[in-house]
């Protein structure tokens, strides 16, 4: 049995993976500050786990909490394109400096391997099709550079301090425990929550925008392989997880409507600045060097999370 560490394990993907840690027979501590996350995210699982409230910046605390972990899944950042928009310095400050802080205090503490959650928002809005980690990044919004920023702190450190880190751009990943409500709300959680509340969904832009939508199952499974690949493979290294099919928003509709026996139309509004139009992912960098394989693709996925949301909303 190991003990590992997960950043931002009361959010949507954080709370998840502790549930996959412990149902691999592991220790787990979470460190979050609730900014985002949720208590209840964890209610089913708190006996399980060491809880450890505060701040990835607060260096005190980072110290408490990598000590004696095999890994670190490091998940916590500010999240949301939108709300990076509005309050840049706040996102830089968490993102970038949070990040920093945890990679010092794993490198204190001589903790090697760290698996960071990093975005397939780098690619910003390149007109190439499926993008693939040899592209150069293009980042449209202030969340997009933090997280290219921690990317290459990641790569640093695996140069400098040999330590062994990998970064998965995750692409528009769902499930359970993702927050349908407030303005930073994702798409899925928001369309499902307004239709069961019989609102009309409100879609940024003409709808025909798209994404590699990743079910959270493939996101777990593709942290469990990162930590546990040969050293050699974690060199500070971009990988894509995704399910490299894409859907877009008016799609999404009319499965919604199909699966929940609904006739919904949505309000179209103005596309929000640093949104790109169309997002697909090539994994086989992924594949290759983690073994990654999606398991759960996307009509599955949609009709897990939507009976999810019909339990628990």
């Amino acid at each position: 049995m190991a003990k590992y560490l997960v950043t931002g394990g009361a959010g949507f993907i954080g709370s998840n993976l502790v549930r996959f840690i412990l149902g691999k027979g592991h220790q787990v501590v979470v460190v979050d500050n609730y900014a985002t996350g949720k208590r209840a995210n964890l209610n089913d699982v708190a006996k399980s786990v060491t809880m450890l409230e505060g701040d990835i910046r607060d260096a005190a605390l980072m110290r408490k909490a990598v000590d004696g972990v095999a890994a670190i899944f490091h998940e916590a950042a500010l999240g949301s394109v939108p709300r990076s928009v509005v309050e840049p310095l706040n996102s830089h400050d968490v993102n970038v400096n949070g990040t920093m802080t945890v990679l010092e205090a794993a490198r204190a503490a001589g903790v090697k391997r760290i698996v960071f959650a990093a975005s397939s928002s780098a690619y910003g809005d390149q007109p190439d099709s499926p993008k693939h980690e040899g592209m150069v990044p293009r980042p449209m919004s202030p969340y997009a550079a933090n997280k290219l920023a921690c990317e290459a702190y990641m790569r640093a450190y695996a140069a400098v301090y040999k330590m062994e880190t990998l970064c998965l751009r995750y692409f528009n990943v769902f499930g359970p425990y993702q927050d349908p409500q407030g303005a930073y709300a994702a798409v899925i959680p928001a369309f499902v929550a307004a239709i069961l509340a019989k609102r009309q969904p409100v879609v940024y832009g003409n709808g025909e925008q798209s994404r590699d939508f990743c079910y959270i199952d493939n996101v777990c499974q593709a942290n469990w392989l990162a930590a546990n690949a040969p050293a050699e493979s974690c060199k500070g290294q971009a990988l894509n997880i995704a399910c490299q099919r894409s859907t877009s928003l008016n799609q999404i509709l009319n499965m919604l409507n199909k699966l929940m026996k609904t006739k919904v139309e949505p309000i179209y509004k103005e596309m929000r600045t640093g949104d790109v139009m169309h997002s697909l992912a090539d994994c086989s960098l992924a594949r290759s060097t983690i073994g990654y394989e999606p398991q759960v693709f996307f009509d599955d996925g949609l009709t897990r999370a939507i009976d999810w949301y019909k339990a628990n909303l």
